[in-house]
């Protein structure tokens, strides 16, 4: 782990594990925390020093995002840090307030020297929240990056599983910011919103299986402790590898997406297909390890006084979120069938062989 990588984990396991992440209502923005938040600068993490940022990487994005979901933190950390990229990426000036990505539905037209955006954003993390959503849009022959005044939408609240705002924002015919961009998360918005999401996919899951393991010590049954018992051991043996698999995949594809950064639009393939593959395999593994956490802890993981919900919650809503199981399925189903069965080896190991040598 580099200097700047293993400082930013320090300060944030600090903020996050002070700021008692695990008391905080998923549905309340904490104005304060996200005080916090901006005064080390986090959201700008992924914006270059030139353009006012900090100058981080992708791997530093993950190096702030495990811990926020091993802490439970309740705050739009990864929605903020790419809607700012997306900005940083076409040139445009960092919002502000609140900035949150998410991808859109919808058509640009012009309007004189402007452009109007009409169309719809589903699953906005704390849309309620925002002074401003970022998105993308093919318009033109080229990837758009698009800012939008969270006011002028007409707001559908809603919330995910675990209680987190996810609202619908719709706009009709209102003003736009766009800039064609060309970056990689301009054209892939969904895949790099995954991407951030499966760093905190990784710490939520450590944070369970954490959970589950001192749980499993402390609690006693027939006269010991059940960690004893063979039964549930085997349990959180298969938990303990799942959480390992899915941090394995998700590292590499931390690494493509910046070996992708930093090589341009000639291996940007490479950062969609280890997303993909890493976005898969959390899932899949997902329901697992929510399934054994709450079988060790039995009724009173299910209470709302216990923190294991709000990690198991939070990740069986994160499982659908960027893409259910069968959207990554059938992205690299493609992705394998275009090139054909006698490349798939070599391909597979060429492509996280040239991650490893950029990391």
């Amino acid at each position: 782990m580099t200097e700047l990588r293993q400082m930013l984990a320090d300060s944030v396991t600090r903020l996050f594990r002070d700021a008692g992440g695990h008391r905080a209502p998923a549905a309340e923005f904490d104005t304060a925390h996200w005080r916090q938040v901006e005064e080390l600068g986090l959201p700008l993490l992924l914006v270059p020093e030139a353009q006012g940022g900090v100058g981080g990487g992708w791997e530093e994005a993950l190096a702030v995002l495990q811990p926020a979901g091993g802490h439970a933190v309740a705050l739009p950390l990864a929605e903020s840090m790419l809607a700012h990229r997306l900005l940083a990426s076409a040139g445009l000036e960092p919002a502000d307030g609140l900035a949150v990505a998410a991808p859109a539905e919808g058509t640009l037209q012009r309007s004189g020297d402007g452009l109007l955006f009409s169309g719809r954003l589903s699953g906005v993390p704390w849309g309620r929240d925002a002074a401003s959503i970022v998105t993308s849009l093919d318009w033109d022959g080229r990837p758009q990056v698009l800012r939008l005044a969270r006011g002028a939408a007409t707001l559908r609240p809603g919330v995910n599983l675990a209680g987190e705002p996810r609202d619908e924002l719709r706009f009709e015919a209102c003003a736009a910011q766009v800039a064609p961009c060309d970056a990689p998360e301009a054209r892939r918005l969904h895949d790099y919103g995954a991407l951030l999401r499966l760093g905190q996919v990784i710490g939520a899951l450590e944070g369970a299986l954490n959970l589950s393991i001192d749980y499993a010590r402390e609690r006693k049954q027939f006269g010991r402790p059940i960690g004893q018992f063979q039964a549930v051991q085997q349990q959180l043996a298969q938990f303990g590898a799942e959480a390992a698999a899915v941090a394995c995949a998700t590292r590499s594809a931390f690494r493509a997406a910046a070996s992708a950064a930093a090589r341009k639009a000639p291996h940007e393939a490479d950062a969609g297909f280890q997303i993909a593959a890493a976005k898969l395999r959390a899932n899949m593994a997902i329901g697992l390890a929510t399934a054994t956490a709450h079988q060790v802890h039995a009724a009173i993981g299910f209470t709302r006084e216990h923190s294991l919900r709000l990690f198991t919650q939070r990740l069986m809503s994160w499982r659908s979120e960027f893409g259910n199981d069968r959207y990554w399925s059938e992205r690299l189903g493609a992705a394998v069938a275009a090139r054909g069965a006698r490349h798939f080896w070599s391909d597979l190991t060429a492509r996280d062989d040239a991650a490893a040598l950029d990391a």
